[in-house]
C-alpha cells in the first residue's frame, strides 16, 4: 500500500493532551504482596475493593499467545462500541471530517459518527451485498478518514471477498476498520493474519458472539503498535471491572469450548436452512458466515408478528436498504431451532 503515516491522523488536541496517570498506572507490581495505601481504596477485602488492572495485561497476555499478535497491539474495552468510539474520538475531527459506511451494517457506526459529530457517508453495498468499490473511490475525499467494513456482515450475513479488501487497505489513504465481531462462525480466517502487512488497518472483535459473553462487555481492538498507543492515551483509566477480566480469562483458557460452540451453529444453521426452504412464504435465503441467517419474505411484518405471538422474537430488517421484507433470524439451541420451526409448519 502507499506509505500510511499514523501521525498525521491524529487530531491535533489529542497529540497535546496528558492522559490521566492512575494510581495502578503509576505502580504496576501486582505480584509481591504489598500494602496499597496510594489509590484511596477501601482496604477491606471484599474480593473487588481493590480498582482493577487498568491494562487488562493478563488477559492481553492470553489473547496475545490466542492471536499472534503482540500485546502492545491489542486494546480492549467496554463491548465494541466503546472501541470503536475511541476510534472516532483520536482521529476524526469534529464538524470536518467524513467516513465511510456501506449500508445494510451495524447500526452503531453511523449513530458514533452523529455523537462524534462527523459527517457518515453511506455507500450501498452491491445487489451481491459486497463492497461497491468504484463507488467508494469516487466518494472518498481528503476528508475522508476512515472505511467500515462490518465481515461477516450484519444484517447480511455475508463475508466481504479478499480481493474487495485488499484493494481497500491498498488504495485508500485512510484507516480501514475492519469489524470482525461474527469471525468465529466463519470459514474464512480472521484478518489477525494480515494485521503487520496494513498499518492502516484496525480490527475490531467481541466476546459476545461465539464466546458467549454478551452480559460481560468485552470488545477487542486490534491494531498498530502506534493506534494502540493513542488510544490507550484517551481510553477511560479501568474500563474493564475485575469481574469481567477474570470470566474472560476463564473463558478463554478453554479453547475446545468454541469450537464445539461454532460446529453446533453450523450444523443447527444448516439444518435450519434446510426445513426453511420448504415454507412457501419464505422467498429467499441469503448466505450466512454468521451465527444468524438473513430471509427474505412475503410479508415481513406480518410474519414478525405471528411468531411475537407464539412468544418467538426475531429482527424485522425491512427498514434496511437491500432488506426489503427480510427477517433476521439468529441460531437459537436445538431445542428452540425446534420450536420455530414447529411454530413456522402451523402459521
Amino acid at each position: 500500500m502507499k506509505t500510511f503515516n499514523i501521525d498525521s491522523f491524529i487530531r491535533s488536541n489529542i497529540k497535546a493532551m496528558k492522559p490521566y496517570s492512575s494510581a495502578r498506572d503509576e505502580f504496576q507490581d501486582f505480584e509481591h504482596e504489598m500494602i496499597f495505601l496510594d489509590a484511596n481504596e477501601n482496604p477491606f477485602n471484599t474480593g473487588l475493593n481493590r480498582y482493577p488492572d487498568p491494562q487488562q495485561k493478563k488477559l492481553k497476555e492470553l489473547l496475545a499467545k490466542q492471536k499472534n499478535v503482540k500485546t502492545s497491539q491489542i486494546l480492549i474495552g467496554n463491548g465494541s462500541d466503546e472501541v470503536l468510539d475511541l476510534v472516532f474520538r483520536a482521529f476524526c475531527e469534529p464538524n470536518s471530517d467524513n467516513v465511510i459506511t456501506l449500508p445494510p451494517t451495524y447500526g452503531m457506526y453511523s449513530v458514533l459518527a452523529n455523537l462524534n459529530a462527523i459527517e457518515n457517508r453511506e455507500v450501498l453495498l452491491t445487489n451481491d451485498f459486497q463492497p461497491n468499490i468504484q463507488q467508494i473511490l469516487e466518494t472518498v475525499d481528503n476528508n475522508t478518514k476512515i472505511i467500515f467494513l462490518c465481515s461477516p456482515n450484519n444484517p447480511t450475513g455475508n463475508c466481504f471477498t479478499e480481493e474487495n479488501i485488499t484493494f481497500l487497505l491498498d488504495n485508500f489513504d485512510g484507516l480501514v476498520v475492519l469489524d470482525e465481531a461474527y469471525i468465529d462462525f466463519a470459514q474464512r480466517k480472521s484478518w489477525l493474519q494480515k494485521l503487520n502487512e496494513y498499518p492502516n488497518l484496525i480490527i475490531s472483535q467481541t466476546l459476545s458472539k461465539a464466546y458467549g459473553l454478551a452480559g460481560l462487555r468485552v470488545g477487542l481492538l486490534y491494531a498498530s503498535e502506534e493506534i494502540i498507543q493513542v488510544l490507550n492515551k484517551i481510553k477511560q483509566p479501568y474500563n474493564i471491572n475485575t469481574l469481567s477480566q477474570e470470566k474472560a480469562i476463564n473463558v478463554l483458557k478453554n479453547e475446545d469450548v468454541l469450537k464445539n460452540i461454532s460446529t453446533l451453529f453450523t450444523e443447527e444453521k444448516r439444518k435450519l436452512i434446510q426445513q426453511l426452504l420448504k415454507f412457501e412464504f419464505v422467498k429467499e435465503i441469503y448466505p450466512s458466515d454468521a451465527n444468524f441467517i438473513l430471509i427474505k419474505v412475503d410479508d415481513a411484518k406480518k410474519r414478525y408478528q405471528e411468531l411475537v405471538t407464539k412468544n418467538i422474537v426475531v429482527r424485522d430488517r425491512s427498514s434496511q436498504p437491500l432488506c426489503e421484507n427480510c427477517l433476521r433470524i439468529s441460531i437459537g439451541t436445538p431445542e428452540e431451532n425446534k420450536i420455530v420451526l414447529e411454530t413456522l409448519k402451523n402459521l
